[in-house]
């Protein structure tokens, strides 16, 4: 028994029902899915001029301590010119109106730099009338400006793609006490519920405490993701869930479709996911995919990325069993010019089938927070297929390799 490297153009986990990530640009042809999706969400580079990076960990001792890190190239955001970025644009919105079905919302995100040339190719698009609000997302991290009042806020610009479109605000409240009382009257009912009330061109309103309030179009209440936060990938301009989750939640039903073409570190894919919404997310970005896959390992997903690392070698045992096998992996040698090997070039590695140019994966592991030890076996299912175990290194190189009797 030996194992011998192959390719494949695409691999499955869980049945690969709930969603579907692919390495493709945000201009590609999405028409196989077109009229599917009830929301896109879309957070494109912002033509800051910079490069931005994936900060991985290696091994247990950079997941434990941080201290152990290498440094991965993401993604470029740097443009010619103003013409060559809304090329870009342009492509992606022509997108995802053509994937969104008519009772669909688009969520195009941005700041300063490009949002004012954006919502005139929105309203190109998708119609002035199809405008529904300019989004203030308002946090308080990052630097101090001294010459100029700090600019601490992005845009969200909100479409609908018709006037039968979706929206059910109640789906994302607000406890009352996150909002300040505006100066109002506090009083308690009979019951002892506590209310407070204000007066306003002759007429009394009252608001109870403990009934919910709704999000306006300033959302000062997500804060950016702190240096330690848990959900922290190491993926440069990596967006808060609890921003996604919102915008999910007010826009789609449970099983409905949601897109991001450039889905950076995965966080609207598993914001969807957690909410019961499937997904279909693209990025051209193979450090994206390497951390989109690892957030994604336990829920049912297929991965459009061709596989296929030369020069990377691996070392496995197969121990026949009753109902599983037993694949224990003993030793992996990154490609040349790759400083780091052995086990703890590893980042990711999975066991499953084989089936014509597709991985049908079995059983996963990935170094994450609070597994930081990579399991060095996996279990197998005795199901008819040839086995085979596919790589994802700390470089992000994915090698597979099938068995051979």
């Amino acid at each position: 028994m030996s194992w011998i490297q192959t390719t494949c153009r695409a691999e499955v986990h869980g049945g690969g029902q709930g969603g579907r990530a692919m390495l493709a640009d945000a201009r590609g042809d999405f028409s196989a899915f077109r009229g599917q999706a009830q929301c896109v969400y879309l957070d494109p580079p912002f033509m800051t001029g910079e490069d931005f990076t994936l900060r991985m960990r290696v091994g247990r001792e950079g997941w434990e301590t941080g201290n152990r890190c290498i440094t991965l190239p993401a993604y470029s955001d740097k443009f010619r010119d103003r013409d060559m970025y809304l090329a870009l644009l342009r492509g992606a919105l022509e997108n995802a109106k053509l994937l969104l079905n008519d009772t669909g919302s688009l969520f195009l995100h941005l700041d300063n730099r490009m949002s004012g040339y954006a919502r005139l190719l929105c309203d190109e698009i998708f119609g002035e009338s199809n405008f529904v609000n300019e989004i203030v997302w308002a946090y308080q991290s990052g630097g101090r400006s001294m010459k100029r009042f700090s600019r601490k806020h992005d845009m969200i610009l909100f479409y609908r793609k018709s006037r039968r479109h979706y929206f059910n605000i109640a789906a994302v409240p607000l406890p009352r006490g996150v909002n300040r009382s505006n100066h109002m009257r506090k009083c308690v009912d009979a019951s002892g519920r506590t209310y407070r009330t204000i007066q306003s061109g002759g007429k009394t309103y009252t608001y109870y405490d403990d009934e919910p309030v709704y999000p306006s179009d300033v959302w000062a209440d997500v804060s950016h993701l702190q240096q330690k936060d848990p959900q922290r990938t190491g993926y440069d301009t990596q967006k808060p869930q609890a921003l996604l989750s919102r915008i999910i939640l007010a826009t789609t039903r449970p099983g409905d479709l949601v897109c991001d073409l450039f889905g950076g570190s995965g966080t609207t894919a598993v914001a969807a996911a957690e909410a019961g919404r499937r997904y279909l997310i693209a990025d051209n970005s193979p450090a994206a995919l390497t951390v989109t896959r690892k957030r994604l390992l336990d829920t049912a997903m297929t991965l459009e990325q061709p596989c296929g690392c030369e020069g990377a070698n691996m070392a496995a045992d197969f121990v026949p069993g009753i109902a599983f096998h037993d694949v224990r992996l003993t030793d992996y040698t990154t490609p040349p010019g790759c400083e780091i090997s052995g086990l703890d070039a590893v980042d990711q590695w999975s066991v499953g089938f084989l089936r014509g140019d597709v991985f049908e994966a079995q059983a996963s592991a990935a170094r994450r927070r609070h597994t930081p030890d990579l399991p060095d076996f996996l279990q197998l299912p005795q199901l008819r297929g040839v086995p085979a175990i596919l790589i994802v290194d700390v470089y992000g190189n994915r090698t597979l390799w099938r068995m051979e009797p």
